[in-house]
């Protein structure tokens, strides 16, 4: 594994509980975790369960004893891992935005279709689709449970940088993240849109805003009587925010619906709040993330005085993922969705298959994403580039 964060925590907990909750043909062994820092990164391995750590990615991907290359790192280095991995004939498992440009996606893409040839196996990793109630909720959708679809109403809400003395970190900076709220978490909620309908984003018209463009930068310490900051990182060294905070977007699919989008970072009191509704000829179907272990359900079919949103609870042995956790009705968590991506990997290198989501998949979400970036910037309707 190749950075050790918040994501590399993520990780680290699916690698070390997938083969204790399933029976898999294949053992994932820890052997590596790397990192810039050698004292943080030995403090990782030891932490979350790692035998090894390095400092030096490119000799950890040219060891014989690693089949699979985890990239956890900020998107301004996926490309450059990425296709390391590839080259020396690793499995690849990359982070969301797959890249941080349709250019970096597009290269990264052709990379893993030769390395496919070659039996090597790549992976995005959006791990929300992989919630077993929206595993479900897409179950229903194809067996046809709410009809045509017509309209998707997404929203993925945070508020951890609405305050303005919040320093400059990586993923306000377009050279590291690629993009602010639309890449970090609209990225998401495009997969999720796409994944549930079966259905493409063709067209979008967008609008996105920055409300703080300076901010403290990390190292910089306050210079007033006192230690405080003073206002709006008062007596710091300011940078620029060069991403946004907020992006919004409508959007038409190819498969005749039509769906809006709102990624936001400012949103406050909301801390992880996903939400998606898909409404469909016959009925419809919504997910809200802070209550990951419900779907609820409306159909017309039924009488009208018993209609309504019925509420599902997403624990049965029969439901996607379930059967090895815990008995009807005892709920599971954010972490089991990165241990049911890795069980999905795991088994697709296994019979020789390939893993959903697919580079070419990504490549087509970060061609939505810049179809938004630049809608924004021209406010017009923007055609979204095929991925194939």
């Amino acid at each position: 594994m190749i950075g050790y964060a918040f994501m590399g925590a993520a990780h680290s907990q699916a690698w070390r509980t997938v083969n204790h909750a399933y029976d898999l043909p294949l053992k994932a062994r820890m052997r590596v975790v790397c990192g810039r820092d050698g004292g943080a990164v030995a403090a990782a391995a030891d932490q979350l369960g790692w035998e090894e750590h390095a400092t030096d990615w490119r000799q950890v991907i040219a060891r014989d004893d690693i089949d699979l290359v985890d990239v956890c790192t900020p998107g301004d280095s996926h490309a450059e891992i990425t296709l390391a991995a590839l080259a020396a004939g690793k499995h690849v498992l990359c982070e969301k935005p797959l890249a941080n440009t349709v250019d970096e996606a597009r290269t990264m893409t052709e990379a893993a279709l030769a390395a496919q040839a070659q039996g090597i196996r790549s992976m995005c990793g959006f791990n929300y689709r992989r919630v077993p109630a929206v595993a479900l909720m897409r179950q229903l959708i194809a067996a046809g449970k709410i009809g045509t679809i017509r309209q998707v109403r997404a929203a993925y809400l945070q508020d951890w940088i609405i305050d303005p003395d919040f320093p400059l970190v990586w993923r306000l900076q377009k050279e590291r993240a690629g993009s602010g709220a639309l890449g970090d978490i609209g990225a998401h909620i495009i997969d999720l849109a796409q994944h549930l309908t079966d259905q493409r984003i063709s067209t979008v018209t967008a609008l996105t805003e920055t409300f703080i463009p300076q901010r403290p930068l990390p190292t910089s310490a306050p210079t007033g009587l006192g230690g405080g900051a003073g206002p709006a990182g008062e007596g710091r060294e300011m940078g620029e925010v060069t991403v946004d905070d907020a992006a919004l977007f409508l959007a038409r699919l190819d498969g005749g619906a039509i769906a809006t989008f709102e990624a936001t970072r400012f949103a406050a009191g909301r801390k992880n709040a996903i939400t998606i509704e898909i409404n469909g000829s016959t009925g419809s179907l919504a997910f809200d993330f802070e209550r990951m272990n419900e779907l609820q359900y409306h159909s017309t079919a039924a009488p009208i005085a018993e209609q309504g949103f019925t509420r599902i609870l997403v624990t049965e042995p029969e439901h996607p993922y379930l059967a090895p956790w815990w008995p009807p009705g005892h709920t599971i968590g954010y972490e089991h969705t990165f241990t049911h991506q890795a069980h999905d990997l795991i088994q697709a290198i296994h019979s020789d298959t390939d893993p959903s989501p697919s580079f070419t998949e990504a490549l087509q979400i970060q061609q939505v994403l810049h179809a938004v970036g630049e809608s924004a910037g021209n406010g017009r309707w923007t055609s979204v580039e095929k991925a194939a």
